[in-house]
């Protein structure tokens, strides 16, 4: 059943399934789920809905086609570069997701089934349970852009892996498959890329038939390691828009548009 406010999400597919499950899918598959402003914006505000739905107990994500989401669309990445208006906008709802993903009652799996990088790499680490093909590949492209890694990496790597292993892949912008995510402690576990989604539906059922209040306030209390984390999160993101004013973003996103290696001061 479409719900009115399933239709509010442009590129947002909802399928609900049974035990109070609800399928979400990233879907611009064309451009392999990159986000743009509408998807953006999209992924800040949905877990309002979510949480308002008295129907929904459990959320899965995943991406169409072959990519979770592989990072920002240039065209709208590119418009940020020395637009302090974009870069307002930007602000806000790159805070909103995190802060609303962690502030969701209802329980967050993600399946991550291809290419995660920009706000979709933020939902699929933000989720609760975060579930990864094995031959999948994440990273935090942030510095290789030129800017600071303000977004989600700052407040919840170093939680998920360790100081030593977040800054080693965030300074790098190394990509990462899911056997190696697992074994860092980045990802909740990986399996093979055919098994995915069965088994996050299979995870998803158990905690739906399970008690919800008590799996809400496991959630509600363990995220107050998120939420201690706050002030480094502002503070990073804060440092990411300060980036978005200089000659190093404007160059690697001018390297990414031509295709060529950035060269940076």
């Amino acid at each position: 059943m479409t719900k009115e406010w399933h239709k509010k999400y442009e590129h947002l597919m909802f399928e609900e399934k049974e035990h109070g499950i609800l399928l979400m899918t990233i879907n611009r598959p064309e451009q392999m789920n990159a986000t743009d402003a509408a998807l953006h914006n999209a992924l800040s505000r949905v877990w309002l809905d979510i949480d308002d739905d008295p129907d929904v107990r459990v959320v899965v994500v995943t991406g169409a086609g072959r990519a979770f989401s592989a990072g920002g669309d240039l065209s709208w990445v590119s418009k940020m570069v020395n637009n302090y208006d974009e870069m307002k906008v930007a602000f806000k709802e790159a805070g909103d997701l995190v802060y609303r993903m962690s502030q969701c009652s209802k329980i967050i799996i993600s399946a991550i089934n291809g290419t995660a990088v920009g706000a979709g790499l933020a939902v699929a680490l933000m989720a609760d349970i975060s579930l990864m093909a094995e031959e999948a590949k994440i990273t935090d492209g942030h510095v290789r852009l030129g800017v600071a890694a303000g977004d989600h990496a700052n407040i919840i790597w170093p939680m998920l892996c360790g100081l030593a292993k977040a800054k080693y892949y965030l300074l790098t912008a190394d990509f990462i498959d899911g056997k190696t995510a697992d074994q860092i402690g980045l990802v909740s576990k990986a399996v093979p890329a055919d098994e995915l989604m069965d088994f996050a539906m299979k995870t998803a059922v158990k905690i739906a038939t399970g008690p919800q209040d008590a799996a809400s306030f496991t959630k509600r209390a363990l995220n107050l390691w998120i939420t201690q984390a706050a002030p480094a999160f502002d503070a990073s993101l804060t440092l990411e828009m300060l980036n978005f004013m200089g000659n190093d973003a404007a160059e690697g996103v001018a390297a990414l548009q031509e295709k060529r290696s950035p060269k940076f001061n």
